[in-house]
């Protein structure tokens, strides 16, 4: 089992996944610089929160431009599975991976603090292990969370069971509650909570730790 976080200048929870995979795979994963231009065959791609290029111009746009992006997006083709957390989300809204855009925040203030999700399907590596319509907690931190999708795309993810999570108390005004997607072939997740940063006691909770772990135990028995 391979893993690979892509880390851009102004990612801040790169080390938190990094720690996260270590734990749950017994293995250190590649920390991939973002203006590499290939990254190695692994088994699961994650990009990161933060605030690459300070989200200037927009979250996650030029991000989006760095090298490496063009081999993720090849591997994601592939069937190479790719998780988004908040940052990482909105690099994959703009690289076409996820539908939508993320835009800023209802009320225009930066949140950060626990939010209450509800388990919108479990058909998919990150989202079985745990039960259909099952709440967690997971925190978020963002200012540009605001999910948008127009109303044929939203009957499209609905049709098709790609909400991964709502929000219980949609915090950011995202279009009918999402808090995360998936991709066509259900094997490309972004959401704007953190799942990292739910995995042990001190965390507060450890909600986030069935994402990871369950995804790499669908990986590996692969």
């Amino acid at each position: 089992m391979k893993a690979a976080v892509i880390v851009f200048p102004g990612s801040n929870c790169d080390r938190d996944v990094q720690v996260v995979l270590r734990e749950s795979m017994g293995s250190e994963p590649l920390m991939v610089w973002h203006g590499d231009a290939t990254l190695a065959d692994v088994d699961l791609i994650v990009v990161p929160g933060g605030f690459s290029y300070g989200d200037y111009l927009r979250s996650g746009a030029m991000a989006a431009q760095s090298p490496v992006m063009k081999d993720v997006v090849a591997k994601a083709k592939k069937g190479v599975p790719v998780l988004g957390i908040c940052n990482g989300f909105q690099v994959l809204t703009e690289l076409g991976l996820l539908p939508g855009a993320l835009m800023r925040n209802r009320g225009l203030t930066f949140l950060c603090n626990p939010a209450r999700l509800n388990v919108a399907t479990t058909a998919s590596a990150f989202t079985a292990g745990y039960a259909a319509g099952q709440q967690i907690t997971i925190p978020v931190a963002h200012h540009d969370g605001n999910y948008f999708v127009d109303q044929p795309t939203l009957d499209r993810l609905r049709a098709e069971d790609r909400i991964a999570f709502t929000y219980g108390d949609n915090p950011n005004g995202s279009t009918g509650d999402i808090a995360g997607v998936l991709s066509e072939n259900r094997r490309v997740l972004g959401m704007m909570p953190h799942p990292e940063r739910a995995v042990e006691q001190a965390h507060g909770g450890t909600d986030g730790l069935a994402l990871f772990e369950n995804a790499i135990k669908t990986l590996v028995s692969a």
